[in-house]
Order: structure tokens, then C-alpha cells, then sequence
């Protein structure tokens, strides 16, 4: 890892949050990026896709500024970044934990050349299964450069603008984009692990969640409409 540069960069960074419904979670998020440096996190922004349990209320109340959008977490994003202006992006799902001292590995990847950077990913349950298949993400991040998008994104905006931005699919939107991004620059691993909400591991099970998983991503590259892929995931 890279020294740490001693100030935050110009203009900051922006991070935009995607939720539904993630009452339960996101005042945890918002917790861990209150702890950032001064200056680090220009703007913050959270984009609720229609919440019914308090989510934007809890979002304004933690200081953050709210915008709506319909349509899925990729039209979520488009319209949070959008919304911003910062030099750079880290997006994030609303279920994640960030790490301690988070803003040490962010702060070192600034410094660096131009790279899409993403953190390893912990599910918050326990089970040898989920340790395999967390292993099995490592391995996938690292050797094929396709980190999804619950394990974070930071990025430079004009990385981002010269991939082709984000695009509005109800489902599939990480994977697209971070395809496009690594014909551009490294897709590369911040070192510290996130902490996701393992409720759709827990209510399917590991090994039915992660075949049915890659069924999705098998249709989507044999050009299955997103929407449909949506419907599919969702249906479960």
C-alpha cells in the first residue's frame, strides 16, 4: 500500500449510497463515514428508490442529502452521480459496513495512478460455506478484475465518464460497468474488507443462492434483457 497523502483531494470525494429499505442498516454506513477526515467527503449523498420503512427520513436526520429515483439501483446511481460534482466516486450499498480507519486505504489509492479500486467482501454470518464462497469472490476480484458492486467502488469521475458512465439496468449494473471500466485502467483491491447483510445467503442458503447466481450472470452475457434478469432475481 502506498504512503498516505497528507490532505484530502481537491474537491474531495462524493460518495453515493443506493437504498430500499435499509432502515436497518444504513445509519451504521452513515456512522462509519462521519469518522472520515475533514475535507475528505465533499459530498454525500444517499438515493432512496422508494422506501417504505423510514430510510430517507433516517438519510436526512444523519445529514445526508437525499434524492429519488425509480428503477433499480442502476438508475439510483446514474442519478446520484448525476447529482454530484466531486473529482471522485465511491459508491456503495446501503447494508455495507465499512471498515476501521476506512479512509487510510482510500486516502493511499487517491495518490496513486488512475485505477477503479474495490474492497474485499465479509458476509456478516457465519458458516464454512460462506467463508468458501468469500474466498471464491477473492479470487474472482483479483485474477478476472469483476468485484460487484456490494464490495464498493471508488473512482476517478473522468475514469468513469471515459468508460461510458453508469447505465440504468434494474439489475447487473456492477457488472456491466466494471467490465467497461478495466479496458481503461486497473481494477484493483483496496486491502480492508467490507461487511455486507448475509439475508438473502441466510434465506436461500449459500450454494442455491450462488448457483442461482451465476445462472443470472450466464444469461446476461448470452444477452438476456436486464429487466427479465430483474424479475428472475427478485421472484425468490
Amino acid at each position: 500500500m502506498a504512503q498516505l497523502t497528507a490532505a484530502a483531494p481537491p474537491g474531495g470525494i462524493a460518495v453515493v449510497i443506493p437504498v430500499r429499505n435499509e432502515a436497518a442498516h444504513l445509519p451504521l454506513l452513515l456512522a462509519d463515514l462521519s469518522l472520515a477526515p475533514p475535507g475528505l467527503i465533499s459530498e454525500l449523498l444517499v438515493v432512496d428508490g422508494g422506501s417504505s420503512d423510514g430510510s430517507a427520513r433516517l438519510a436526512r436526520l444523519a445529514g445526508a442529502a437525499l434524492r429519488q429515483a425509480a428503477g433499480g439501483r442502476g438508475a439510483q446511481l446514474v442519478a446520484g452521480v448525476a447529482a454530484t460534482e466531486a473529482p471522485w466516486l465511491l459508491l456503495l450499498h446501503g447494508d455495507l459496513r465499512l471498515p476501521p480507519r476506512w479512509w487510510e486505504s482510500v486516502r493511499a489509492a487517491l495518490g496513486q495512478a488512475e485505477a477503479a479500486w474495490y474492497f474485499r467482501l465479509r458476509v456478516q454470518e457465519p458458516g464454512l460455506a460462506l467463508r468458501l464462497m468469500e474466498a471464491a469472490v477473492e479470487l474472482r476480484s483479483r485474477w478476472a478484475c469483476t468485484p460487484y458492486g456490494d464490495q464498493g467502488l471508488l473512482l476517478p469521475r473522468r475514469l468513469l465518464e471515459r468508460a461510458g458512465g453508469l447505465r440504468p439496468l434494474p439489475l447487473m449494473e456492477d457488472l456491466d460497468l466494471v467490465l467497461r471500466l478495466r479496458r481503461w485502467a486497473p481494477v484493483r483491491c483496496l486491502g480492508p474488507v467490507v461487511r455486507v447483510e448475509g439475508r438473502r445467503w441466510r434465506r436461500l442458503g449459500v450454494w442455491r443462492t450462488t448457483w442461482h447466481n451465476a445462472r443470472l450472470r450466464r444469461a446476461w452475457r448470452h444477452g438476456t434483457e436486464a429487466g427479465e434478469l430483474a424479475r428472475r432475481y427478485y421472484q425468490l
